[in-house]
Order: C-alpha cells, then sequence, then structure tokens
C-alpha cells in the first residue's frame, strides 16, 4: 500500500490481532477496527491485519514554552520546554481550546514529518530544558512519544505530557519505561460530566492513571477547567478535592482554570469568585497547593509555604518573578516544599 511507504505510518506496539480485525489497546477506548477502517481518534487504522498510527511524527504545532503555561508548577519552575503536537484526539469536548488541532483528522500524504532525532536536536539548538507534548492529546503522538523520550533522556532533557489522561495502564507504564518524567491531566469533572459531555466515558480511569502515574515515578499535577453551568457547582467542585486528596495525596498540586467561551460553547466565562471558592474549599480540606490559573496576577497563582506562609514563587502569568525555595525546603520555617528540578529562569 501507498500508505506503507509514507514517513508518518508506522506500526503500532500495543495491540491485538483479532481475526483480521485488531483492538487498539494505547486508549482505554480500545477501539476493534476492522480491515481499511481507522479508530475513534482517526488517527490508528488497519492495514492487513496490523494496527498502524498514521501520525509518527506528523507535527501540527512546535514552539519553546514555558513549563508554567501546561501548567507545571512544581516540575522545573522557570524552564522551558519544546512543546509539540499532532491533529485530533480522543475526546469531543465541546468547549475545545485548541479545537483547530483537535477537529482536525491526520492526511498522512500532506505531513510535516520530524524524525525523532530532529526534534531533539531543535530541543538542544533552542536551549530548552524538555519536552512536552501538549496543545491537543498526546496519547495519539504514543509510538512516537516513546522514541523521542528515549533520545531526550540520553542527552538530560526531561519529557512530560499534558493529557486528558485516557490512556491504558499499558501505555503508561511502556512511557514511564522510556523516561516520561511528569504528566498534567485534565480532570473535567464528575462522573455525570464525563458522561454528558465527553462521550460516556469513565471518570475513574482518569483517577486510576492519575494514581498509577505517581506510584510509578512521575510528577503529576491534576488541572480542573472549572466551566459555567457544567462543573462549576459546589458538590463537582467538592468530589473533585475529595478524590484528589485520596487518590493523589495533599502535597499534589491541584489548579483551577479560568475557562473562556471557545469552540461550540459559548457559556460565559468562570466567575472569579467560583474560582477563589473553590481554591479555599480545596485549602481547607487539606490540598497543600492549590492554585487558580488564566487569571494572571491574581495572588492564587503564586506557591506558599504551606506551613508558614511564606511566599516562595511569585508568577505573573507564565512568567516566574520571584523564586524563594532553597534545596527544596522554605526559607523561613524548613518545611520541604514537593519541588521538582531547579528554578533555572526567570
Amino acid at each position: 500500500m501507498q500508505l506503507l511507504k509514507l514517513p508518518t505510518v508506522r506500526e503500532s506496539q500495543l495491540y491485538e490481532k483479532l481475526n483480521g480485525k485488531v483492538k487498539c489497546s494505547i486508549c482505554e477506548r480500545r477501539c476493534v477496527i476492522a480491515e481499511g477502517g481507522r479508530g475513534f481518534c482517526k488517527t490508528k487504522t488497519n492495514i492487513e491485519g496490523r494496527l498502524y498510527t498514521l501520525v509518527y511524527g506528523d507535527i501540527s504545532a512546535l514552539e519553546s514554552r514555558p513549563i508554567e503555561i501546561k501548567p507545571f508548577f512544581h516540575f522545573y519552575p522557570g524552564s522551558t520546554a519544546l512543546t509539540f503536537s499532532t491533529w485530533s484526539c480522543n475526546f469531543h469536548c465541546p468547549w475545545c481550546q485548541n479545537w483547530h488541532l483537535s477537529r482536525s483528522e491526520p492526511k498522512p500524504e500532506e505531513a510535516n514529518f520530524i524524525s525523532p532525532e530532529r526534534m531533539i536536536g531543535t530541543a538542544l539548538k533552542n536551549k530548552d530544558e524538555g519536552l512536552c507534548v501538549s496543545f491537543q492529546e498526546p496519547t495519539l503522538l504514543f509510538e512516537y512519544s516513546l522514541d523521542v523520550f528515549k533520545i531526550a533522556r540520553e542527552k538530560r532533557l526531561y519529557s512530560c505530557w499534558v493529557s486528558n489522561g485516557y490512556l491504558t495502564l499499558e501505555a503508561l507504564r511502556m512511557l514511564a519505561s522510556a523516561g516520561m518524567d511528569a504528566i498534567k491531566i485534565d480532570m473535567k469533572g464528575d462522573e455525570n460530566v464525563y458522561k454528558k459531555y465527553c462521550g460516556g466515558l469513565d471518570v475513574n480511569v482518569v483517577w486510576r492513571n492519575a494514581r498509577e502515574a505517581k506510584k510509578l515515578g512521575m510528577h503529576v499535577e491534576i488541572v480542573n477547567l472549572v466551566i459555567t453551568d457544567v462543573n462549576d457547582d459546589e458538590a463537582c467542585l467538592n468530589e473533585i478535592i475529595q478524590r484528589h486528596i485520596k487518590e493523589l495525596g495533599a502535597d499534589t498540586p491541584l489548579h483551577f482554570t479560568r475557562y473562556y467561551p471557545a469552540y461550540k460553547f459559548s457559556n460565559p466565562s468562570t466567575r472569579i469568585e467560583t474560582l477563589e471558592k473553590a481554591y479555599e474549599v480545596a485549602k481547607k480540606a487539606g490540598v497543600l497547593y492549590p492554585y487558580i490559573g488564566n487569571m494572571p496576577g491574581h495572588r492564587y497563582e503564586n506557591t506558599y509555604c504551606p506551613n508558614c506562609g511564606e511566599l516562595l514563587i511569585k508568577k505573573l502569568g507564565f512568567s516566574v518573578l520571584d523564586y524563594k525555595i532553597k534545596d527544596k525546603k522554605c526559607p523561613s520555617c524548613g518545611e520541604e516544599i514537593p519541588i521538582v528540578g531547579r528554578h533555572v529562569r526567570k
């Protein structure tokens, strides 16, 4: 087939053969795909009883960006990551902020192919401290991530994902083995939100993967995009907070991010009071490092010592203005602060 001659079409490393059909084992949708068909995400296809990705190294966006924009607030603060993406998604969120990428199907014949070696070379040339798969769902770049992260580890660059967290445990463990250091997971809401807006998906899969990522030694941060009249009610926010503490522990950062109308969703932007309330409820419940996002200049985007209240990392949007942590400790009271990596630049 002509497709097999294209550089972005590669056999997948994680699937089952089923009498001519194939079952993808990368995403928890576990699509069963007939000969010539594609999975839900449109990036996996069955060619002669084998599963192939159509987007290996098909890069839709590429940019060096502050790690805080992901957001990661406790992972190499002040650093930049070469950030890249491909096409499509395994979710159909009607409020998607990057819908021009997530709602576009891949076209292998027109692909912008960047080899893993060239990607790493670009990061080193740009003097980035790491790599991040973001902009759209990185699960679709699973095979490419494995190869890129292995080289990144050799070059002492960190590797991370910004994900909806709906991958399989097998895929997550393979990524950890390849060298993935961190994952930021978007928590959409409670069970009702996943069923009503995300296509009947199981919220427990996302929490399971966040928990397993921590067990595998990855740095984990959770972000809840708080959407007006979707997941901004007290019951939903409380459930996320309690589940966060139960599954990941009080020291795992929890971000409440402001939503703005996008794609097919026109509900009003999140009220500032709602975000502040979520932060304060999380803090009272025992979350040591809650944050507010998409609110540049707000006091709750800063990092404070949970013991004495000292301002440890002062931020403005995605810039680090001041960094006081010494040897991963609060300089005022000596409290251990869970920070991965060193502060690189302001």
